[in-house]
């Protein structure tokens, strides 16, 4: 129970690695926000956490906009008082339309990029302030081994997370906001084998750890990064991928 009376928001947590999350951190004691565009996705995750004796609260957010990010904030202090966790998680990945960058259409890849690059930001804006009051907090974004390869808008995308995870680590240092990102490599959820399709499982071929990941293979990174563990850890990306991408 190492996140007792720690309150976490984990945004597209309706479903895959985000639920993973969100279901872990109530597991450890902390009251959890689970927000996701898809209410419906949210409230059955938040009910299984409350089922399984944790304390959740669903909310609809759009991370792409900023004032559905201070709304989702302000449900979360009125409910809980405050914030001391924000992981990043929602994006556009499941179902995603797959174009070159000369061809995508230029309204998609805006709203792509405001949901997977600006969305961390919007969220982060939103709640710094409440992580200040309490004293400090921490920042975790869901950044992807896409970030270090040529991947189209999607690469762009995570690559820019990444910076961004480093500017607003030094941002917010003096507050005692940490900022980190976790970097997954192929994992196994539906959304990813909606955009590989039956391909998911060649892609073990290009691991060190010949097989692909399972959304809890990043719980205990997310975890680590959280904790007083890493008091000390800001502005890092860390690669939990199997050994998909290595960096000297």
């Amino acid at each position: 129970m190492r996140f007792a009376d720690k309150v976490a928001i984990v945004t597209g947590a309706g479903q895959g690695i985000g639920e993973t999350y969100a279901k872990s951190l109530a597991e450890e004691g902390a009251r959890v926000v689970v927000a996701d565009l898809n209410e419906e996705q949210a409230v059955r995750v938040a009910k299984e956490i409350e089922a399984a004796g944790g304390a959740a609260l669903a909310v609809k957010v759009d991370v792409s906009d900023p004032e559905s990010a201070l709304a989702m904030a302000a449900a979360t202090e009125e409910a809980y008082g405050g914030v001391d966790f924000l992981v990043n998680n929602a994006a556009i990945y499941g179902g995603m339309q797959i174009e070159s960058l000369l061809k995508v259409d230029l309204g998609y890849y805006e709203k792509f990029m405001a949901v997977n690059m600006h969305g961390a930001l919007h969220c982060t804006r939103a709640v710094y302030r409440s992580m200040r009051k309490r004293g400090g907090g921490v920042v975790v974004n869901q950044s992807s081994t896409a970030a270090w390869m040529a991947g189209g808008y999607y690469s762009i995308a995570k690559a820019g997370l990444n910076s961004l995870t480093v500017s607003l680590a030094a941002e917010l240092g003096w507050m005692k906001i940490r900022v980190n990102a976790i970097a997954p490599g192929p994992t196994d959820t539906a959304a990813t084998r909606s955009v590989v399709g039956e391909g998911a499982d060649s892609l073990v071929q290009e691991l060190m750890i010949r097989r692909i990941g399972t959304p809890q293979d990043h719980v205990g990174a997310l975890h680590f990064l959280l904790s007083d563990e890493a008091s000390w850890v800001t502005a890092q990306i860390l690669a939990v991928d199997g050994g998909h991408i290595v960096r000297l």
